[in-house]
């Protein structure tokens, strides 16, 4: 039987590789942190670190366990957590993994709301890459994730609409498109323009309905990628060129007159952004009820701020 008070002593050794430090977070003496590594070592019958003078590295063994380490320790919170649910008292920590630009403005207003509202159950938000944000949850390191493709939801996770984001054209306050009611996709082929990442949502929705208009990514001018909706806002603002964004990304620098929203005519730049879970797990009380939370009518002014 492992021991979750000596796992988790590794857990804060390996990821400070420092005895010492995983003694200050843990308030307990070096010593002590010691004896648990020493322990966990002596039970699973491998060493889990390497001691050169006063460096610390974590071994294949170690680094091994270190994941399953994580998920252990998790799933001990949540039993513990499930029994004080029992108990007519919703406590817990919700992890959520969120990989979309539009979910980061939203979700953080939201999990206030939910924590207002539920006072014992504490949240996470944990920011990660489109490609990293399903390993998360089925590894067990979060709860639910958002997500923009509904393309993800397979394989034992369970999928709901979260809310719609709409996508817009932006340009400098002084680009002369912004006297005009609206411009034609082909207007869009001589104008240097920056783009997102390939694993963007918001790129893949552009590119979609461009390709409606006979317009691929090659026959536009692109000069710049970037991972980063509020960078290219600022670089739009600054005078470089033109850019898709989200709404939500934009909307302080449209407020303030720094940029201006042009529409495209014929396209129609929205997409919805999912709330997944995991289909085939152990009911988690927190998670249940931030699932269904979301969309009480409470959230609504909330959830349409996107699709403004």
């Amino acid at each position: 039987m492992i021991d979750l008070t000596r796992l988790k002593a590794f857990i804060y050794a390996a990821e400070s590789l420092s005895f010492s430090e995983a003694a200050r977070q843990l308030h307990l003496t070096q010593p002590t942190v010691s004896h648990h590594i020493k322990a966990l070592e002596t039970s699973l019958g491998v060493e889990l670190f390497t001691r050169t003078g006063h460096t610390l590295k974590l071994t294949e063994a170690g680094r091994l366990l270190l994941p399953f380490a994580h998920k252990l320790i998790h799933q001990a919170s949540e039993v513990q957590e499930m029994m004080a649910s029992l108990q007519e008292k919703i406590v817990g920590h919700l992890r959520i993994a969120c990989s979309t630009t539009a979910g980061k403005f939203i979700l953080p207003q939201l999990a206030a709301r939910f924590c207002r509202r539920f006072p014992g159950i504490k949240v996470s938000i944990l920011a990660c890459t489109p490609q990293h944000v399903i390993p998360q949850l089925l590894e067990g390191e979060a709860n639910l994730a958002v997500v923009s493709s509904y393309d993800l939801c397979r394989n034992g996770l369970e999928c709901q609409e979260f809310f719609n984001d709409r996508i817009t054209l932006i340009v400098p306050a002084n680009h002369p498109w912004t006297i005009r009611h609206s411009v034609e996709p082909a207007d869009l082929l001589e104008e240097p323009m920056i783009i997102r990442e390939p694993t963007s949502g918001t790129r893949r929705v552009l590119l979609t309905e461009l390709a409606g208009h006979g317009i691929t990514y090659d026959d536009l001018d692109i000069y710049l990628e970037l991972g980063n909706a509020e960078a290219i806002v600022r670089t739009v603002e600054a005078g470089f060129g033109v850019s898709f964004v989200s709404t939500l990304a934009a909307d302080w620098a449209l407020k303030l007159g720094n940029v201006e929203s042009v529409p495209v005519a014929g396209l129609d730049l929205q997409r919805t952004v999912y709330m997944v879970r995991r289909s085939l797990e152990t009911a988690y009380r927190p998670q249940e009820v931030f699932w269904s939370f979301i969309h009480h009518p409470s959230n609504t002014d909330l959830l349409r701020l996107a699709g403004k």
